[in-house]
């Protein structure tokens, strides 16, 4: 390869699992490293095949793969726990990205750990911190859900968890459910500020960041958009009574929320004092039931 340091020295890799981190999208987004390790390898786990084929043809990586993915775990983890206690250097990689972050490999990780076998990680690109870093929002303390559920009542219950939480949030979705993920965000956030990241790192990379209201309308009126997608969240503002009717603000969050939950998010999105809240609530919820 070009461009290598001339006082850059391969070194020998012992046996055990190496957590390799692969490009999310440019094949030049790897290092020299993973690139070693994945030549040296007896093994490499991967997600699927056809994709991490066209890596490793792309830098003439000759060495054997193996399926590994959540619906083959209980059979594919023996046989590779099998090379490992042999002494076999094997790489896990996935389709794209980091291994484990919201791909399979953990339960690989540990069995490894109860049979001693040793495990590290070759670290690299990560969807996550490159849709983070890029949008804009606060990066000093964020928080990373994975994927939404498919569906609409559960997608709003998953995200009623995290919308009081003071920090950036992180989700990954499908382009195809962008643009009604939007719309529960919506309506359980409220016109919140969101960056959709798309294709990053990729010729046709794309950060749309604006309230909710203005990227529902954005995404409305153009074919579905294609590609891998990272979601980023504003944090809810803070601001002294910036709900002005209580009990409108509590019977709303009462509809989805426990009375401990109800009270947390609208005390923290109305600056009230929580003994307030929480007294107001029991009346409502007492006179509900």
């Amino acid at each position: 390869m070009e461009n290598i340091p001339k006082n850059y020295k391969k070194k020998p890799f012992d046996s055990g699992l190496y957590v390799t981190s692969t490009p999310i999208g440019n094949l030049g987004d790897i290092t020299l490293r993973a690139l070693d390790l994945l030549n040296a390898a007896d093994l490499i786990a991967c997600e699927d095949k056809r994709v991490s084929g066209k890596l490793l043809s792309y830098y003439d990586i000759k060495t054997p793969m193996y399926s590994y993915h959540d619906h083959n775990a209980e059979s594919a983890i023996p046989h590779l726990m099998e090379h490992l206690k042999s002494g076999k250097i094997i790489a896990l990689i996935s389709d794209a990205g980091t291994p484990l972050i919201s791909d399979p490999g953990y339960r690989l990780v540990n069995e490894c750990q109860k049979e001693n076998i040793m495990v590290t990680s070759l670290p690299g690109a990560s969807a996550l911190l490159c849709a983070l870093t890029n949008s804009g929002m606060a990066t000093d303390n964020f928080l990373f859900s994975g994927f939404l559920p498919s569906k609409s009542m559960a997608r709003q219950k998953d995200l009623e968890k995290f919308s009081a939480v003071p920090t950036t949030v992180i989700y990954y979705e499908s382009a195809k459910r962008l643009l009604a993920s939007l719309k529960d965000m919506r309506i359980v956030l409220g016109n919140r500020r969101v960056a959709v990241c798309r294709e990053l790192t990729k010729l046709y990379e794309e950060i749309q960041k604006n309230n909710l209201d203005q990227l529902i309308e954005y995404y409305q009126g153009r074919p579905t958009p294609k590609g891998e997608i990272v979601i980023i969240v504003d944090p809810p503002a803070k601001q002294q009574n910036l709900i002005d009717d209580l009990d409108d603000a509590l019977l709303k969050a009462l509809e989805k929320l426990s009375v401990k939950e109800a009270v947390a998010a609208v005390t923290y999105m109305s600056g009230r004092k929580r003994k307030e809240v929480y007294s107001r609530a029991l009346k409502l919820a007492a006179h509900e039931e």
